[in-house]
């Protein structure tokens, strides 16, 4: 647009867009002429509402090892199950990244069969993926970043109660006894940083480790409503 006088956007908006299309054709020309005059005929979704929930850790350079990796997860699970229970939206798939010392990043998720919003529940899936991951890079032994999301959210749900079958996973499960106890143990956590604020409490691990390589206060900014 040098070559025939227009470096602005004011200068842009005089031309027609008759003449920008016959300069630059069809397409470029109409999005130009929109764009000077600030025209979109896209639909404004002020309120849409996030699709999954997610948190991560940045660790600068760790070694994979297990004092890294659990405090950790529990703390990024511990963020963004408190987020899917305040909205009671719990989520179907997990999904965990890890980036390595030399920036490369994996990912790994699983898809359940009953939606989830516990802290400790969420962790564990999450130890089970993060293992996973790094069972298929075994050369990788240092590791910069951890990452936690949770998607295929609930609209509206109700915890559904599971009779004690004595299954492989029925610690995992939400609605069984003991995924019910976890619960309410979670739920009464909830209540108290709400009155006394997020430090008040928390899970022991997580809260004696120095992973918050982020203040919460900071992360809260980047965390779209669910």
């Amino acid at each position: 647009m040098g070559a025939i006088g227009v470096t602005t956007i004011g200068q842009l908006a005089k031309l027609s867009e008759r003449s920008l299309t016959r300069l630059l054709g069809p397409a470029a020309g109409e999005k130009l002429a929109a764009l000077a005059w600030n025209r979109d005929p896209r639909q404004l979704k002020p309120h849409r509402r996030a699709r999954s929930a997610g948190a991560q850790s940045a660790l600068g350079r760790k070694p994979a090892i297990e004092q890294v990796i659990r405090p950790t997860l529990l703390h990024l699970a511990d963020r963004v199950a408190t987020r899917l229970r305040a909205k009671s939206r719990p989520g179907r798939t997990v999904t965990v990244r890890v980036r390595f010392a030399n920036l490369k990043s994996v990912t790994r998720s699983m898809t359940l069969d009953a939606p989830v919003c516990t802290t400790i529940v969420l962790a564990r899936l999450a130890e089970n993926l993060v293992r996973a991951a790094l069972a298929d890079h075994p050369g990788a032994k240092i590791i910069s970043l951890l990452a936690i999301s949770v998607s295929h959210l609930e609209e509206h749900w109700d915890l559904a109660l599971e009779l004690p079958l004595g299954l492989a996973d029925e610690a995992l499960r939400p609605g069984s006894p003991t995924g019910i106890a976890r619960w309410a143990a979670d739920r009464a956590i909830d209540k108290i940083r709400d009155r006394f604020g997020w430090e008040a409490i928390g899970y022991g691990s997580a809260a004696l480790e120095a992973v918050h390589s982020v203040p919460d206060a900071f992360r809260k900014l980047a965390e779209r409503d669910l």
